[in-house]
């Protein structure tokens, strides 16, 4: 198939980048298995439409503003063999956002709660879902300067188009009553509006002391844990398990050496 000036200047109007990019290449393929045009045609369609949505999950992937690149199939799944896989593949589906439901991701430091929660935002981006990434203290702290200059619905309003918003490290850092109070809006906010995946290394009972209120924590846990599916990780940190195989691998190469010293001794003693 020929080069068309005319077709080429066409589908440039028409904004069809990866058709004019690739419609001689499938043209000659289709002549050689003798496809039919409609046939040609759909390739085309299949192609721009791929590259169209691979285009818009890394745009929406950017705009959320993930701190880190983080894919499920990346997580070790057997150092926590008490995490149901099976019900975490599930929520990466994303339904519980269509019904506008949220997750926590519960347990204690370096278990891989963050990891998760950025892997299964990762995953709603591709789907065709807006996100937003935060952290407790970082939300906090943009609706504490929203109030000063005086936009807090501007940051509202941002808040309502989103259909996922993650609120990472809750409960790490105490929140003064201004903070607390804040957040507490946003969750009222997003209640039954939008999707929350909150992580946390505190159990709801100790969440008061996170808020320093236990009359407002109460209400916020009322609040979330409507439309909730609690996923509970249990297991040692990675980082600690990477520092002492690291630890490990560094004492490694010294043994040796100490060990064919004493063997040099033993036999200069034998002698």
């Amino acid at each position: 198939m020929k080069k068309n000036v005319l077709l080429d200047s066409h589908l440039k109007t028409l904004k069809l980048p990866t058709f004019l990019r690739e419609y001689e290449k499938t043209g000659r393929q289709c002549a050689r298995d003798g496809k039919h045009y409609e046939e040609f045609l759909l390739c085309l369609a299949e192609m721009e439409v791929a590259e169209r949505e691979n285009k818009g999950a890394a745009r929406r992937i950017r705009q959320a503003g993930f701190p880190a690149e983080k894919e499920l199939a990346d997580f070790d799944f057997s150092a926590v063999p008490k995490l149901n896989k099976r019900r975490v593949l599930e929520l990466a589906r994303c339904e519980y956002i269509e019904r506008r439901e949220s997750i926590v991701l519960a347990g204690p430091a370096g278990v891989g709660k963050t990891h998760l929660a950025i892997a299964l935002g990762r995953e709603a981006c591709r789907r065709g879902k807006k996100v937003k990434f935060f952290t407790a203290c970082g939300l906090a702290t943009a609706y504490a300067e929203a109030r000063e200059e005086r936009h807090v619905q501007r940051l509202d309003a941002h808040a309502r188009t989103r259909h996922l918003i993650l609120v990472d490290e809750l409960g790490y850092v105490p929140l003064g009553q201004g903070a607390a109070e804040n957040l507490f809006n946003f969750f009222s906010l997003c209640y039954e509006r939008v999707s929350l995946i909150v992580t946390t290394n505190l159990p709801f009972s100790e969440w008061p002391q996170i808020f320093g209120d236990e009359r407002l924590a109460g209400a916020l846990i009322d609040r979330l844990t409507h439309h909730v599916h609690v996923v509970e990780i249990q297991g040692e940190s990675y980082r600690l398990r990477a520092s002492l195989k690291a630890g490990k691998a560094k004492d490694a190469p010294n043994a040796a050496p100490e060990q064919e010293g004493g063997d040099a001794q033993d036999e200069s003693a034998s002698q």
